[in-house]
């Protein structure tokens, strides 16, 4: 049992994604802090900051370290970042004489917003792509049913006669925007010490960020960690994505009350009454939209940061922003797969 709709035992059958699920996992944000350190330890090593076998030994470590999990639960509690106690685990791992060459100049925030940002550019690659899906399919739909009749609807009562082809370029018109915006969105590096300065690496600082993005395939940028707005831009997108995805999902919802203007297949049987076949894909489509338009307002409370750091604001995104990313994720799966299953949209008297 859990208390997220999207890795319960059940309720992840409708709502989940596992494969965006992945990028969330406790491995993969280990995973992406580790790239982070041993990528920290490459680019100060290129710049003099540490020796090159330092940086090479790290490396090493780095991409076979396995830290105690329970350990790093307990130290968060009393923390309230897990970084602190992974680097102890890892400068143990590393040994003398490279241990202290560990994390050089860093700070907790940089490990923990460069592994989101590493997740999330996978995630948005992903997203694009489901996009293109989507328009794939609608665009197949408008291929062999564009030309059927709908009685058009304003404020839910009946206007004028339509075509399904009126109907689909309404579905689909936002999705290639999103998709480019999901391309060309950059993600940026978080590198900037205790309290944004890199006081650490003195005049050396701007070059060792450059050369960390670079060896993370991020982009370089002075530090934004009480600058959250690019967080916030990202949360954005999402909630119009699934917003956009909702408003086809409440269109096939209210299509599918009429007894021949759409035809499903694949729907959700009635416990009680054996005759319906229910459109849950297009009702979970228009919950997730409106979960994600709620949870948006959280996303922008939290670029309040005080000073140079808020762990209160930084704990906000936390709660939220993994769960925008499901749901957003949840919607593009549904949204491909209630595409595929229209069998018919139009009076079947008038199919083509």
């Amino acid at each position: 049992m859990t208390t997220s709709p999207f890795d319960h035992p059940f309720l992840s059958g409708l709502l989940g994604d596992e494969e965006t699920k992945s990028y969330f996992s406790a491995k993969a944000d280990i995973r992406a802090m580790l790239d982070f350190e041993a990528a920290l330890a490459r680019a100060e090593a290129i710049h003099g900051v540490i020796s090159h076998d330092a940086a090479r030994h790290i490396g090493n470590v780095c991409a076979t370290f396995e830290p105690d999990i329970l350990q790093l639960r307990t130290a968060t509690a009393r923390d309230g970042v897990v970084v602190a106690d992974l680097v102890k685990q890892l400068r143990s791992a590393v040994g003398t004489p490279f241990s202290e060459c560990v994390h050089l100049g860093a700070t907790s925030q940089d490990v923990i917003d460069t592994s989101l940002m590493i997740r999330l550019k996978a995630v948005a690659f992903l997203f694009a792509n489901r996009l293109s899906h989507v328009a794939g399919r609608l665009d197949k739909l408008d291929a062999e049913h564009g030309k059927n009749g709908l009685m058009g609807r304003t404020r839910m009562q009946a206007a004028i006669p339509i075509t399904v082809s009126d109907r689909l370029r309404a579905w689909r018109a936002p999705l290639d925007g999103y998709r480019d915006r999901l391309t060309e969105l950059r993600f940026a590096l978080q590198f900037g010490g205790a309290a944004g300065t890199l006081d650490k690496l003195r005049d050396g600082a701007v070059a060792v960020r450059a050369s960390l993005a670079q060896e993370l395939g991020l982009s370089d940028m002075p530090q934004w960690q009480n600058q959250r707005g690019a967080i916030a831009d990202f949360a954005n997108l999402l909630s119009l994505i699934s917003g956009s995805l909702g408003k086809f999902g409440q269109d096939i919802a209210l299509l599918a009350q009429a007894v021949d203007e759409i035809e499903l297949s694949g729907g959700g049987g009635s416990s009680a009454m054996a005759h319906k076949q229910n459109p849950v894909a297009a009702e979970a489509l228009v919950a997730l939209a409106r979960f994600n338009a709620t949870q948006l307002s959280g996303m922008h409370q939290s670029l309040v940061h005080e000073q140079e750091r808020s762990g209160a604001a930084w704990t906000l995104e936390w709660l939220i922003l993994p769960q925008m990313v499901m749901a957003t994720a949840a919607s593009l799966r549904l949204a491909i797969e209630l595409a595929g299953n229209m069998k018919r949209i139009g009076p079947a008297n008038h199919n083509h």
